[in-house]
C-alpha cells in the first residue's frame, strides 16, 4: 500500500488552520469572483511591474509542534536570574486569576479598540478603573487610558507642556530634566526634543537656576537612585518661571508617599508594570499620564469617559480626542492612535483584586525589606542613600566588581553604577531570605542580621512630613469588593461578556487586519524564559532573545525587501515617528537639514500628518483622483514646487482606498529624483507579503504593524508593535539606546531611543516569530492571496446592494474594499445606523467613515472561512432590506430597527414595546442569532452628552458600578 506525501505530512500543519476554507468553498468563491485559481486572481489584482521575481527566502513551514520545540530551544538560552536592577522594571506576582482569565484569554486579547462602545463596555469599565487608579494615586484630576511606556509618557508630557506654553512655536526653548531620572527616559526625551528645537538641559534640580524660555521641568519621584526628594519649593520656582512641572513616579510608592498633585505637579507619568504585568524583557506594559483638568484637551492618547445610552443608562465610550488625528491631522495633540489596553486592564484588575489595603500592604512590606537591607548594609560598612527611600538603594564605598561577581555567581543581577557603587531595587516578590542573600554578597553575616531583625522591624515608621501620604485613594466600590478569587473571577467574566471579540465573530475592520491570533503563537508569551527577564539584564543571560531577534529581523527584512530592521518601536505610531526621524537624520548627515516638506495624500491615515508634525516637518497634502489613487499630476506639481526642501512622501500601499495603484513606482521615482525619501505606511502589508514588498516597490522605509499582518493580537486596543525596515542608506540612522548597545550601533548619526526598552515590547515578538516560522514562504504568500480573494468575494457578493467605491486593475480590490452608503442619507439613514444594526446580527462594524465619510471599509483577512464571510454578507444584505423598507415608506423613518439599534436584552424583554417592528426582528433578525446571540450591553451611546458632561473616573460611575457588581 502506498500513501501520498500529504497523508504523511504533520497533522498539525499550521497554514491550513490559518487560511480556513476547504477546497470546494475556495472553488466556489473563485467562481463568484471570476477566476479559476488564487494565482490567477493575484496576477490580475497586483500590478505586474511590482511583483516579486522570486519566492521569499525563508525557512520552510514548520508544524506547530516543531515550531514550538524550536522556540523552546531558543528560549532555553535565556538565563533567569533574580533581578534587582530596577530602573522602572520590577518582578511582580501576576495573580493566577488575572493571568489565566485575561492575559491568556482570547475573549480579552482578540477584541479591537473600543470605537464601537456598545459592544466594548467590559474593557471600557476596566480602563475607567485604570484611569481612576492613576488619578487617585497621583492626586491629579484626569488620566488617559494608558501610554506605551514610561519613557514615551514622559516625552508626551514634555510635548503637552510645549503646546500649553508655546503653542505652535518652534523657537528654541528649554526643558529641564533631572539627572536623577531613569537614563532611558532622558534618552527618549532628547529624541523627541531635537526636531522641535527644544534644548534639553539635564542637571541637578537643587542647583538649577531658571533662565531663558523654560516651558517645563521633569523630575523622578522616587528618583532612579532610590532617593525621595521634596520638590515643592522647586516647583514653585518652576511655576514662577512660567514652566509646567512633570513628575515621573511609581504607583506602588504613592500608596505611602504624598501624591505629586499635592506638591505642585501639573503632570504625572510612569509605568503600571509592577501591578501584575511581567517584565517581558521590556514590554508590553501600560504607561500612564495624568494631568490637571485644565489641560485635558492637550492630553495625548485615549481617554475613556462616561455618558448615557438611548435609554438614559450610564454608558462608557472613548471621549474627547478619540481618533482626533483624523480630524486635526498635523494639528493633533499626538500621533498615538491606541493604548496599551490589555496591560492597563491587567494593572487595573491587580488593583481591584488587592484593593487599597492590599496595595498598601505590598508597599509597606517592600519598604520594610528595603529598610532591613539598608540597615544591614550600613552595619557591614557600606554607604546607602542619605535621603528617604522606598524600594531602591544605591550602595557605595564597596568593591563593585567583587560584589557584582558574587551576585552573578548566585544568579543575581544588580545595577552596575561605577567601580565603587551598585544599585538594588526590591519588589513584591522579595523575601527575608532574599535580603539575607543580598547582605551576604556584601559580607554581612546572616546570624548577626537575625539577632537584630526584630529590633529593625520595630523601628519602621510611616514617612515623616512632607513625604507622608495623608489623602485617601481607591475609595470606589469596585476597588473594595472583589478580593476573593471567586468574586474576582466572576467580575472579570461579567466584563468579558460585555465585549465582542474574535471569539464571537469576524471583525472586518478595514486597515486593521483582525486576523487569527493562533493559540500556538500565544503560548510562548507566558513562558518564564521570555517573561521574567529584565530589559537591561546582561547579554550573557539573554542569548535566546538575541537569537530570536536576529532571526525575526532577518525574516522581516526579507519580507519587506529592506537592508535592516529595528524592532524597537512599540506601536505603529512609534514606527511612523521613528521612520520619519531616520529620514530626517539622513538628510542632516548630507548637509540637507533644511529639507522639511513632507508630502502626504489626503487619503492617508491621520497618524501620518500627526507623526510628520512631531518631526517638525511641514505637511503638504497631495490630492487623490476620482478612483482614489494619488493624483500624479498634483504630485508632480507639488514635487516641483518643493523640490529644494522635499524631505519625504508618506504613502500607504495598497492605497488607503483599498486598491493597488499602478503608478506607485513612478511616484517613488519622482520623489527620489527630487532628493526625497519614500516612507511607506505598513498598515496594508497584508496585501503585499510574498507578492511584492516595500523595498521592491521603491520605498526607503516602512513600519510594520505586527499586531496586524504578523498576528500579534490587538488586545482591545493594544499592545502593538511597529518595527521599521530601512534601505541601505538609512541603516546608520536606526534607533539606538542609552543603556543597552544595539547591534547596529557602529557609528552613524543615530536618533536616540524611541521606546523605553531596547527592543520595544520584546515578549510579544515571539508571536510573529511563530507565525512566520509556521507559515513559511509559501504559506505567507497564500495568506496574502486568500486575503485578496476574501475581500473580492465580499465585494462581489455585496456590489448589487452597496456599490464598491474604488476598484483597481481588472475591476478588483486589494485586501479590503470600501462600500458606499451616502445615497441613503436622503432617506434619513446614516452609515452609523448600519454599524449599530450590525451589532444585533452579532457583528462589529467595519471601519466607519474612513477614509471616506459615509462609507464602510471592510477587510475580511485570510483567516475567515466562506461560511463566516457568507454569514456577514447575509447580515448586510438583510440590513439593506431594512433600509429599503425605510426608503419605500414600509418602515417608519424614525421608528425602525436601524434607528433604535443596537437592541439590548433589557429593552427587548421590557414590558413596554413602543416600536412597530417586532421584538424578534429587533433581537433575532436571522437564523444565526437564534443559534448564538451576542447581546450589546447598552443601547446607542450619546457621545455629545458625554463630552459636554465629562466624567472620566469610576467615582462618577458608582451608580453603574453597583449594578455591575450585583448583576
Amino acid at each position: 500500500m502506498s500513501f501520498s506525501r500529504d497523508l504523511l505530512a504533520p497533522l498539525d500543519t499550521f497554514e491550513r488552520r490559518h487560511t480556513g476554507s476547504p477546497a470546494a468553498d475556495v472553488a466556489e468563491m473563485l467562481k463568484t469572483v471570476g477566476y479559476e485559481t488564487v494565482d490567477a486572481l493575484a496576477d490580475a489584482a497586483v500590478p505586474a511591474n511590482i511583483r516579486l521575481k522570486r519566492p521569499l527566502r525563508l525557512p520552510a513551514a514548520a508544524s506547530e509542534t516543531t515550531a514550538l520545540a524550536e522556540l523552546r530551544a531558543i528560549a532555553s538560552k535565556n538565563k533567569i536570574f533574580r533581578s534587582y536592577i530596577g530602573m522602572g522594571y520590577y518582578d511582580t506576582a501576576t495573580p493566577g486569576v488575572i493571568q489565566r482569565n485575561i492575559l491568556e484569554n482570547p475573549g480579552w486579547y482578540t477584541a479591537y479598540t473600543p470605537y464601537q462602545a456598545e459592544i466594548s463596555q467590559g474593557r471600557l469599565e476596566a480602563l475607567l478603573n485604570f484611569q481612576t487608579l492613576v488619578t487617585e494615586l497621583t492626586g491629579l484630576q484626569i488620566a488617559n487610558a494608558s501610554m506605551l511606556d514610561e519613557g514615551t509618557a514622559a516625552a508626551e508630557a514634555m510635548m503637552l507642556a510645549h503646546r500649553v506654553k508655546l503653542g505652535d512655536s518652534h523657537d528654541t526653548s528649554v526643558f529641564f530634566v533631572s539627572e536623577k531620572c531613569h537614563p532611558q527616559t532622558i534618552d527618549i526625551v532628547k529624541t523627541r526634543a531635537k526636531p522641535l528645537n527644544v534644548d534639553v538641559i539635564v542637571g541637578d534640580h537643587r542647583t538649577y537656576e531658571f533662565a531663558g524660555k523654560v516651558f517645563g521641568v521633569l523630575l523622578q519621584y522616587p528618583d532612579t537612585t532610590g532617593s525621595i526628594h521634596d520638590f515643592a519649593a522647586f516647583f514653585e520656582k518652576a511655576h514662577a518661571a512660567g514652566a509646567l512641572a512633570v513628575v515621573a513616579t511609581d504607583l506602588l510608592a504613592l500608596t505611602l508617599l504624598k501624591a505629586p498633585g499635592e506638591f505642585g505637579a501639573d503632570v504625572a507619568v510612569g509605568s503600571a508594570q509592577r501591578f501584575g504585568v511581567p517584565m517581558g524583557f521590556g514590554g508590553p506594559h501600560a504607561g500612564f499620564l495624568a494631568t490637571k483638568d485644565e489641560f485635558k484637551r492637550q492630553m495625548p492618547g485615549r481617554l475613556v469617559g462616561v455618558s448615557k445610552d438611548t435609554h438614559g443608562n450610564p454608558a462608557m465610550r472613548l471621549a474627547l480626542g478619540t481618533r482626533e488625528q483624523h480630524i486635526r491631522r498635523d494639528k493633533a495633540t499626538s500621533n498615538i492612535c491606541t493604548a496599551q489596553v490589555l496591560l492597563a486592564v491587567m494593572a487595573s484588575m491587580y488593583a481591584v483584586y488587592h484593593g487599597p489595603e492590599g496595595l498598601k500592604r505590598i508597599a509597606q512590606r517592600t519598604r520594610l525589606l528595603t529598610k532591613l537591607l539598608a540597615d544591614g548594609l550600613v552595619a557591614s560598612g557600606a554607604k546607602v542613600n542619605a535621603e528617604p527611600v522606598f524600594d531602591t538603594l544605591t550602595v557605595s564605598g564597596i568593591d563593585a566588581a567583587k560584589v557584582t561577581a558574587a551576585a552573578l555567581a548566585a544568579k543575581i543581577n544588580l545595577r552596575a553604577v561605577n567601580a565603587s557603587t551598585v544599585g538594588l531595587s526590591l519588589d513584591e516578590t522579595t523575601s527575608i531570605a532574599d535580603v539575607k542573600t543580598l547582605l551576604s554578597l556584601f559580607g554581612r553575616d546572616a546570624a548577626a542580621f537575625d539577632s537584630q531583625l526584630s529590633a529593625l522591624i520595630s523601628q519602621l515608621e510611616d514617612y515623616a512630613p512632607p513625604f507622608a501620604r495623608t489623602s485617601d485613594y481607591l475609595t470606589a466600590k469596585v476597588f473594595n469588593s472583589f478580593h476573593t478569587e471567586h468574586e474576582m473571577l466572576r467580575y472579570i467574566k461579567r466584563l468579558e461578556q460585555k465585549d465582542l471579540s474574535l471569539v464571537h465573530s469576524m471583525i472586518s475592520l478595514g486597515s486593521c487586519t483582525m486576523k487569527l491570533n493562533a493559540t500556538s503563537e500565544m503560548f510562548p508569551v507566558t513562558w518564564a524564559e521570555f517573561g521574567k527577564l529584565h530589559p537591561f539584564a546582561p547579554a550573557e543571560q539573554t542569548k535566546g532573545y538575541a537569537k530570536m531577534f536576529d532571526q525575526l529581523e532577518k525574516w522581516l527584512a526579507e519580507i519587506t525587501g529592506f537592508a535592516a530592521v529595528s524592532l524597537q518601536p512599540n506601536a505603529g505610531s512609534q514606527g511612523e515617528y521613528a521612520g520619519l526621524l531616520v529620514i530626517r537624520a539622513y538628510h542632516e548627515s548630507r548637509g540637507e537639514g533644511h529639507r522639511n516638506i513632507c508630502l502626504i495624500p489626503t487619503s492617508a491615515h491621520g497618524t501620518n500628518p500627526a507623526s510628520a508634525a512631531m518631526c517638525n516637518f511641514k505637511v503638504v497634502p497631495v490630492a487623490c483622483d476620482a478612483n482614489g489613487n494619488i493624483d500624479v499630476t498634483d504630485l508632480k506639481a507639488k514635487v516641483t514646487e518643493h523640490a529644494a526642501n522635499l524631505a519625504a512622501l508618506m504613502v500607504t500601499y495598497p492605497s488607503t482606498h483599498g486598491v493597488f495603484e499602478v503608478s506607485i513606482k513612478t511616484i517613488c521615482r519622482l520623489i527620489h529624483e527630487a532628493g526625497g525619501q519614500v516612507y511607506m505606511d505598513g498598515a496594508n502589508m497584508n496585501a503585499q507579503v510574498g507578492l511584492t514588498s516595500p523595498g521592491h516597490i521603491g520605498a526607503d522605509v516602512c513600519h510594520l504593524n505586527l499586531h496586524k499582518t504578523f498576528c500579534i493580537p490587538h488586545g482591545g486596543g493594544g499592545p502593538g508593535m511597529g518595527p521599521i525596515g530601512v534601505a541601505k542608506q538609512l541603516v546608520p540612522f536606526l534607533p539606538s539606546h542609552a543603556v543597552v548597545p544595539l547591534h547596529h550601533d557602529s557609528g552613524g548619526n543615530h536618533m536616540g531611543a524611541v521606546s523605553a526598552a531596547p527592543w520595544g515590547s520584546a515578549s510579544i515578538l515571539v508571536i510573529s516569530w511563530m507565525y512566520i516560522r509556521m507559515m513559511g514562504p509559501d504559506g505567507l504568500k497564500r495568506a496574502t492571496q486568500f486575503a485578496i480573494l476574501n475581500a473580492n468575494y465580499i465585494a462581489k457578493r455585496l456590489a448589487n446592494h452597496f456599490p464598491v467605491l474604488y476598484k483597481g486593475a481588472s475591476e478588483l480590490v486589494a485586501h479590503e474594499c470600501i462600500l458606499e452608503f451616502r445615497p441613503w442619507k436622503k432617506h434619513g439613514l446614516e452609515v452609523e445606523d448600519v454599524a449599530k444594526r450590525l451589532m444585533d446580527y452579532g457583528y462589529h462594524a467595519p471601519t466607519m467613515s474612513f477614509p471616506v465619510p459615509g462609507t464602510l471599509m471592510i477587510e475580511p483577512t485570510e483567516s475567515e472561512t466562506k461560511t463566516e464571510l457568507d454569514r456577514f454578507c447575509d447580515a448586510l444584505i438583510a440590513i439593506h432590506g431594512e433600509m429599503a423598507a425605510v426608503a419605500s415608506g414600509e418602515s417608519d423613518k424614525a421608528n425602525n430597527p436601524l434607528k433604535h439599534a443596537p437592541h439590548t436584552a433589557a429593552a427587548v424583554i421590557a414590558t413596554e414595546w413602543a416600536h412597530p417592528y417586532t421584538r424578534e426582528t429587533a433581537a433575532f433578525p436571522d437564523k444565526w442569532t437564534r443559534a448564538s446571540k451576542f447581546w450589546p450591553a447598552v443601547g446607542r451611546v450619546d457621545n455629545v452628552y458625554g463630552d459636554r458632561n465629562l466624567v472620566c473616573s469610576c467615582i462618577g460611575m458608582e451608580a453603574y458600578a453597583s449594578p455591575s457588581a450585583a448583576s
